[in-house]
């Protein structure tokens, strides 16, 4: 049996809230192939490690080569590279390390949008590229996960947010309703945001109060 080559890739999971059926729901973008295999299926932005760059800096420059978006926090998720994980029958075995990250609404909506780089809830996506699936199912994992032991949801949020809003964000996160009263004193009682003393702005009847994060910035990863 000869040498199969290995190629390193490094791609990267983005995640961010958009409307979806009337909802905030956990949301994707995803850079359409325009070349075989799997030409025109959606797949998570990536490509190759270049001799002279770090993973981390590879990550960051094919993120904003393909969707624009330079997230402030990277965090590495897994690497993939099964035996028979390659671009063809005739191509190099491919290793993937792979990232991933969260943006607020306002980094989101700075992202590149066209016929190739769309947003995509992650409950409704199309068929993915390789074995891009599977890849997002760790990175969800991983949110929930850290949803329960740091307060990761922050990062998702303005500097300035309500409770209903924070509420919403693990509720997108957990794919389930939470009851308000009971999340309002679990999160009041987390010592992990404080009241600003202002209001929401441009709502009638009792405008609800805005808070800020007081967490650690280590607990929010």
């Amino acid at each position: 049996m000869g040498e199969q080559p290995v190629a390193v890739a490094v791609s990267t999971v983005i995640f961010g809230l958009r409307p979806h059926d009337g909802r905030l729901a956990l949301h994707l973008p995803l850079v359409r192939r325009v070349r075989e295999p799997h030409l025109d299926r959606w797949a998570l932005p990536g490509g190759p490690l270049l001799a002279e760059e770090s993973l981390r800096e590879a990550a960051r420059r094919t993120l904003q080569q393909t969707t624009g978006l330079s997230p402030e926090h990277l965090e590495q998720l897994y690497t993939f590279g099964a035996v028979d994980r390659g671009s063809g029958a005739a191509g190099p075995r491919v290793v993937s390390i792979v990232y991933w990250a969260l943006v607020r609404a306002d980094e989101a909506a700075l992202a590149r949008t066209g016929d190739n780089v769309g947003w995509f809830a992650v409950e409704a996506l199309p068929p993915l590229a390789f074995d891009h699936d599977e890849i997002v199912g760790w990175a969800v994992k991983r949110l929930v996960a850290k949803l329960e032991y740091t307060h990761i949801s922050h990062a998702l949020l303005p500097d300035e947010f309500t409770l209903g809003q924070l509420r919403e964000v693990h509720e997108a996160i957990l794919g389930r309703p939470l009851d308000p009263a009971n999340f309002r004193r679990r999160v009041e009682a987390s010592g992990t945001v404080a009241p600003t003393g202002a209001h929401q702005a441009g709502v009638r009847h009792r405008p609800p109060a805005l808070y800020r994060s007081t967490a650690k910035k280590e607990l929010l990863t």
